[in-house]
């Protein structure tokens, strides 16, 4: 997954505190390196994103999931100055700035980020004049920093999977082809695009790796015909991360996109993990624990009386997996928590 500033934000009348919440969330990654933090402040911007009223202050807010009495208080900060003096005091850190300038290019993590400041690098300029300094994958994203920045218009991404299924189906019907992600949760714009495929000669059980790569290099190779794809940032056996280009005057921006390739009977817990929410994710492997089973991208396991995941049920379609859990089955246009 390319990486974004915050969730999207079309329609969502909270935009302004979700800014703030994932500004302290990439603080607290990026530096502080507090991941139970980064994660709540992530929890808590997704949940106000998704609603369809405006907060009106922090007692409100703390009556939704994952919003405690710290946020709570932030919240009523921020709508009664327009400022949180805690986010003031992080951009006066000049450190704090440029490490989290550095992270947003595609392939920096903070450690590298952190490496690249004490050698002396602050900004993309500097960045650019020590491309040496840079592995592959980050050239890539330092090469195309502005336009994976933008999101991606769902239009856009209609035409692109157009292609994308096209060029596979021509190739062989037996592929199984599906653009997750929020594109598929149904929102107007997405960070990046996230193609999962399977096909069924290929299962969990087959251990050949020259089957794996031939069906994931049989696609990449005709995307590259089609001229969709235009780089490579790394190609394994089952998962392909490059760069696409639509080229059309409407658009002629780069795109970040991911291709997987999944076993054929893991692959609608493929599909339900990658097109998420994040929330949604967390959510269903809590209740899933709680009727004894252990859910995860890969399968569907009932837990033994000892505790440990069993036989993984056979899964046919995502409604198996909220049948077998006991839950009605939610579009994923209702998973965007």
């Amino acid at each position: 997954m390319s990486k974004r500033k915050a969730p999207a934000s079309e329609n969502n009348l909270n935009h302004d505190l979700c800014d703030f919440l994932i500004e302290l969330a990439n603080y607290e990654r990026n530096v502080s390196k507090n991941i139970y933090k980064y994660n709540a402040y992530r929890k808590a911007a997704s949940v106000l994103s998704g609603l369809s009223t405006r907060i009106k202050n922090g007692e409100e807010a703390r009556k939704l999931p994952g919003i405690g009495e710290k946020i709570a208080k932030k919240i009523d900060e921020f709508l009664e100055t327009g400022k949180l003096r805690k986010l003031e005091n992080i951009n006066k850190d000049e450190s704090n700035v440029a490490i989290n300038l550095l992270t947003r290019v595609s392939g920096i993590g903070p450690t590298k980020a952190k490496e690249l400041y004490d050698f002396g690098i602050k900004n993309l300029d500097d960045l650019r004049k020590h491309e040496n300094k840079l592995n592959h994958h980050q050239k890539i994203g330092l090469k195309y920093f502005d336009e994976f920045e933008k999101k991606i218009p769902r239009n856009e991404i209609i035409e692109i999977e157009k292609i994308i299924k096209h060029a596979i189906n021509e190739l062989d019907e037996q592929y199984v082809v599906t653009i997750c992600g929020s594109y598929r949760r149904g929102k107007q714009e997405s960070g990046d695009i996230d193609v999962l495929i399977t096909h069924p000669s290929y299962t969990s059980e087959d251990k050949e790796e020259k089957k794996k790569c031939s069906l994931l290099d049989r696609i990449i190779n005709v995307l590259k015909k089609e001229k969709l794809i235009t780089d490579t940032i790394s190609q394994g056996e089952t998962k392909f991360m490059g760069v696409c280009n639509l080229s059309t005057e409407e658009s002629k921006c780069n795109r970040r996109l991911d291709i997987r390739l999944a076993p054929y009977d893991q692959y609608y817990c493929a599909v339900l993990y990658f097109t998420g929410s994040d929330l949604f994710n967390k959510n269903i492997r809590k209740h899933a624990l709680e009727k004894k089973y252990t859910l995860n991208e890969y399968s569907l396991k009932p837990l033994t009386e000892e505790g440990l995941p069993g036989k993984p049920e056979n899964i046919t379609s995502e409604e198996d997996i909220f049948h077998i859990l006991g839950l009605p089955y939610k579009d994923p246009t209702e998973r965007n928590m």
